[in-house]
């Protein structure tokens, strides 16, 4: 764990170091090219440089353990920084089709071949920086979000590129827009299902599951009776909590136990659920919903009453 924790921090270094120099690179080559599509890119790695610094922070606080005043740990910083980093690609993205839509009504001249040799050196850093980021991007929501931002870069540069090639040769300067429009809307639906998925993790979201499934197979165990009032969230994306009441037969403490223990087995195993709470009862609470609806039950207490 220290020495992926290690690995890790060197790679947010070198990739924020890199996408730092790019950054400075793009917007003088944009600047003296008269480029929009390359200033573009200068913001989405200027974007980008901040990203991974957030991330990277991010990173280090989701390593501490759990404590006092956060009894589940610092696993969300993650997912904060996460959703941060998509929403920031978003209003960069819009900024940048409000400008581009701009330049179509009123395209400038463009040096290509100084554009062209700029957007080069950019793609091959933003290839070394996605590649270095490509391996966490699998399993961590936030490393997922750096690692679009640099993927959307190196498609950026491709287009510019292309675009750089059009202008060269054909002095066809509309590409610069174009290209900009293209590669920004890509990037917005690329980042807005991270957003939905990281406001689902805060928001104490339920995972997509059959929990009369759920129930089916808890009602299989030997001694329960019922499963009422259950609660599933995710922490973060990869760990899911779940609590719920068990109507069980009237039975010792020591018989119970290994019921909870099965319990425990089977959510971890058929289900992924690695943090299990249960609340053992005889009938109280067997009529109950399984899925808890507080109004609901008011509503059946306030019935019972009247008559």
């Amino acid at each position: 764990m220290a020495k992926d924790h290690q690995m890790s921090g060197q790679r947010f270094f070198i990739v924020t170091v890199l996408n730092a120099v790019i950054t400075i690179l793009e917007v003088v080559g944009g600047l003296l090219s008269g480029s929009l599509a390359l200033l573009s890119d200068a913001f989405h790695n200027l974007g980008d440089t901040f990203s991974i610094v957030i991330s990277y922070v991010a990173h280090r606080i989701s390593q501490r353990q759990e404590d006092q005043r956060n009894t589940f740990g610092y696993g969300r910083a993650q997912i904060l920084a996460a959703m941060l980093n998509a929403f920031l690609l978003i209003i960069v993205s819009v900024f940048l089709v409000i400008e581009a839509v701009k330049r179509l009504g009123h395209p400038e001249t463009i040096n290509g071949g100084l554009m062209l040799w700029v957007a080069v050196i950019g793609l091959l850093a933003n290839l070394v920086s996605a590649l270095l980021m490509h391996g966490g991007a699998k399993h961590n929501l936030n490393m997922k979000a750096t690692y679009l931002h640099l993927l959307s870069d190196t498609l950026s540069s491709i287009g510019v590129i292309f675009g750089a090639f059009m202008i060269q040769w054909y002095n066809v300067t509309i590409f610069d827009p174009i290209i900009t429009i293209v590669v920004a809307l890509y990037i917005t639906v690329e980042s807005w299902p991270i957003v939905r998925h990281t406001i689902t993790i805060l928001m104490q979201g339920a995972p997509k599951m059959d929990y009369d499934a759920i129930k089916a197979d808890l009602l299989t165990i030997e001694g329960v009776t019922n499963v009422h009032h259950i609660h599933v969230w995710m922490i973060d994306e990869h760990r899911i909590m779940f609590s719920a009441h068990i109507n069980m037969q009237d039975m010792l403490l020591s018989e119970v136990e290994p019921i909870y223990r099965q319990i425990e087995r089977l959510l971890a195993t058929k289900y992924q659920i690695c943090h299990v709470t249960l609340q053992a009862e005889d009938i109280r609470g067997r009529d109950e919903e399984l899925i808890h609806n507080e109004d609901l039950e008011q509503q059946l207490k306030q019935r019972q009453h009247e008559e």
